[in-house]
């Protein structure tokens, strides 16, 4: 198999696009940062909160997030610029002239892309977790949150449920574990025990309450006996390590877990039985990889909106490239809730975006008349 060869236009195109790309994602980053995170860095700043060195780390760990979104916006932007530009000035239609069809033109723009596109994966995959997990050490931030894990028998049927009020770390506050009776009525299920305990430790293979205080109920629902205990195990081997993973994930959003760890929590969804949120990190994980390879569509999209007659608006390709951004972002939260809700497979809120973005290519492509 041969490669084409590489002409001085392709080095053209791509160096011209190469360019505006560059400088469409940085004034995006700029635009980004700017308003909100840049005036609470200098407040924290301003206040003692933050040294210099702290407010520059904490901004270049913002970094990453804003890039995952700027990729694709900045390389439509710079495709649509560059070749808006090359129809105004008539080398387009030179190009033609020549006998260069519109697959061929947009080559370079195509190999960019690619490359784009793995950039933003990886800056997904990679460098956002890791950005977001030196934001939260930079603060002194530990995750500290209400969370509580249901334990079920064979037939989905629970039969404990701990209540964590806080925790921090390996460190458990204000547990509360309900014990319910094997007696089932046909809207609750009646408490047999109750369990508090102020503090709690999170070991490797178990959880263990310290100081527990004992309520046993009887069937009216009336405390028969309160006794207290030293220390209590509460949860063991799988089922330990799955509460711990799933509170420790409960507090976090997508885009701080990666890609391998990301599909593991996802399975224990599953097995969990957590089919909303099974359902929305589902769709999220297909968007990990098709959010990338949204950026060889734009790049398309903006080639074609770049074809333009001498004397056409400038402005028209530009706001009708303004607003599929806009919807692209402004819908992704609509999709996810359709996702969560069970509404729509999360196969089809994944890849409806991209597809709504294939099929307004075609419909440029036909308009333009290539």
């Amino acid at each position: 198999m041969k490669f084409p060869k590489i002409s001085i236009y392709d080095k053209y195109i791509f160096n011209q696009v190469l360019v505006t790309t560059f400088v469409a994602i940085l004034l995006f980053t700029v635009v980004w940062i700017a308003p909100e995170m840049l005036l609470n860095t200098i407040k924290k700043t301003l206040a003692g909160d933050y040294g210099i060195k702290t407010a520059i780390l904490s901004l270049s760990y913002e970094l990453p997030n804003i890039f995952a979104k700027a990729f694709p916006v900045g390389l439509l932007l710079g495709t649509l610029f560059t070749f808006d530009k090359l129809s105004k000035d008539s080398e387009l239609t030179i190009f033609r002239a020549v006998g260069l069809s519109f697959s061929r033109i947009v080559a370079p723009v195509l190999v960019l892309s690619l490359i784009v596109t793995g950039l933003c994966y990886i800056t997904s995959d990679r460098l956002v977790p890791h950005a977001e997990k030196k934001l939260q050490e930079l603060g002194g931030y530990y995750i500290s949150t209400q969370y509580i894990y249901t334990q079920k028998d064979k037939d989905n049927v629970p039969t404990s449920a701990v209540i964590v009020s806080r925790y921090t770390r390996d460190t458990l506050y204000n547990v509360i574990v309900l014990d319910f009776k094997r007696k089932q009525y046909s809207d609750v299920h009646q408490l047999n025990n109750i369990y508090f305990a102020k503090t709690g430790k999170i070991k490797t293979d178990k959880w263990v309450l310290e100081d527990i205080t004992y309520y046993n109920i009887s069937g009216d629902g009336i405390f028969e006996d309160i006794r207290k205990y030293p220390t209590m195990n509460i949860l063991e081997g799988e089922d330990a390590k799955n509460a711990f993973t799933l509170m420790t994930y409960s507090t976090k959003k997508e885009r701080e877990i990666t890609n391998k760890d990301l599909n593991s929590y996802i399975k224990l969804l599953k097995k969990e039985n957590l089919d909303e949120e099974y359902r929305y990190m589902l769709n999220k994980y297909f968007q990990r990889f098709l959010h990338p390879f949204v950026c060889v569509l734009l790049a398309i999209m903006g080639a074609l909106l770049g074809f333009s007659k001498p004397r056409e608006q400038r402005l028209i390709g530009f706001t009708i490239a303004i607003g599929c951004i806009f919807l692209y972002y402004i819908t992704l939260p609509f999709f996810d809730l359709l996702a969560e809700k069970g509404v729509l497979h999360p196969i089809i809120t994944s890849t409806f975006p991209p597809f709504a973005f294939l099929c307004a290519i075609v419909a440029f492509y036909k308009s333009k008349d290539l």
